[in-house]
């Protein structure tokens, strides 16, 4: 009991901290990729931020990876659940409807159609970072029946997957899916599990909840849930607000895997309970660093005229891990060359240590 209400104080110290700061919209957008990332490596996959944040803003480098787009996912999910209601995740239809973004692969088809176009977009650009890089239909040498084709092919996949019946079709696919794994009678167990538990302080009903997914291992294909779902039951109980999401994922990352998945079950729900601690530990550091650096940018903006792009791009900058050429041209409307110019009057560090596909950070 100790380190879950210690861990409960921890988090809701942060979530004051954040609701009254100047950067909490920032700094939790920046939750949002890192946790997807974590999230991903606790389940087994390597995914780099790096990455994430270039899919995200369809800036790609390349063909991205199945663990990518599963990460997508993830961020998308926690985007979808922090703009509903505290209570929306674990309500029947909140439940249903993530069960269902969780199993269906239109995402993947979807970012699979603008991954191509992108891809094919970018390499016909040498420099990585044209004037035009979203005009694919005004790049030479570029195969427009290839890209008519990919999403002939997409089209015809998320047909197939919004079809009736979860994956697409009356039956699922043996060789994807267990056929003799119940997820209706396994999900109705862990929600039973809920019931029992909904009278606990809420820092150990999330726990309860979780470690409870992990033993019935409700969904074949989508474990990432279950996180979202105890950072759901603790907005919902008031640990957080508002549109924050606890990124649990980040301090689970850093218990050793051999207590998360220890025989012994007290020493799983201890294991958890301290990963939230460390959660919320993390948390603070990093908004103390980002407020730092706003105090740092903002001494660059004085004297600036009121036209200067600059107060944006710290806006920009502060809301994202690191931004590229392109995404800073997107947002501020200018060209990739003023994008270049003026993140180098900011002073942020390139963070790739490239000569191509370059991008910026704050540290």
């Amino acid at each position: 009991m100790r380190p879950a209400f210690e861990a409960g104080v921890a988090l809701t110290r942060l979530d004051e901290r954040v609701a009254r700061s100047l950067v909490g919209q920032g700094w939790m957008e920046r939750q949002n990729f890192a946790d997807a990332c974590a999230s991903l490596w606790i389940d087994g996959e390597l995914v780099h931020l790096e990455d994430l944040v270039l899919h995200d803003a369809t800036r790609d480098i390349r063909t991205p990876t199945h663990e990518l787009t599963i990460a997508r996912d993830v961020l998308r999910t926690r985007r979808r659940i922090a703009g509903q209601s505290p209570d929306w995740a674990l309500s029947t239809d909140g439940i249903r409807s993530l069960r269902k973004t969780a199993e269906i692969t239109t995402a993947d088809t979807e970012e699979a159609t603008t991954a191509d176009a992108i891809w094919l977009a970018v390499a016909s650009d040498p420099e990585g970072e044209g004037d035009d890089a979203d005009d694919v239909e005004n790049l030479p040498g570029v195969d427009y029946a290839a890209i008519d084709a990919v999403l002939a092919r997409s089209n015809a996949a998320i047909a197939n997957a919004t079809s009736p019946g979860r994956g697409g079709g009356a039956e699922k696919d043996p060789m994807i899916y267990d056929l003799d794994w119940d997820e209706d009678s396994r999900l109705d167990e862990w929600r039973g599990v809920l019931r029992q538990a909904e009278n606990l302080p809420a820092v150990l009903q999330a726990i309860v909840a979780l470690v409870a997914w992990n033993e019935f291992s409700v969904l074949q294909h989508a474990p990432w849930l279950s996180r979202l779902f105890a950072a759901s039951i603790l907005r919902q109980a008031g640990i957080t607000s508002g549109a924050h999401l606890a990124a649990l994922n980040l301090g689970l990352k850093t218990i050793p895997v051999n207590r998360r998945r220890h025989r012994d079950r007290e020493t799983r729900l201890l294991a958890i309970a301290h990963g939230f601690l460390a959660a919320a530990e993390i948390g603070l550091k990093e908004h103390d660093r980002l407020a730092l650096a706003k105090t740092m940018m903002d001494r660059k903006l004085e004297g600036r005229r009121t036209s200067s792009k600059l107060p944006e791009l710290v806006e920009l900058v502060l809301a994202r891990p690191l931004v590229s050429a392109g995404m800073v041209a997107k947002a501020l409307d200018v060209t990739p060359q003023a994008a270049r110019r003026i993140v180098l009057e900011l002073g942020l560090r390139e963070m790739t240590g490239r000569g191509r596909f370059r991008a910026w950070g704050i540290i």
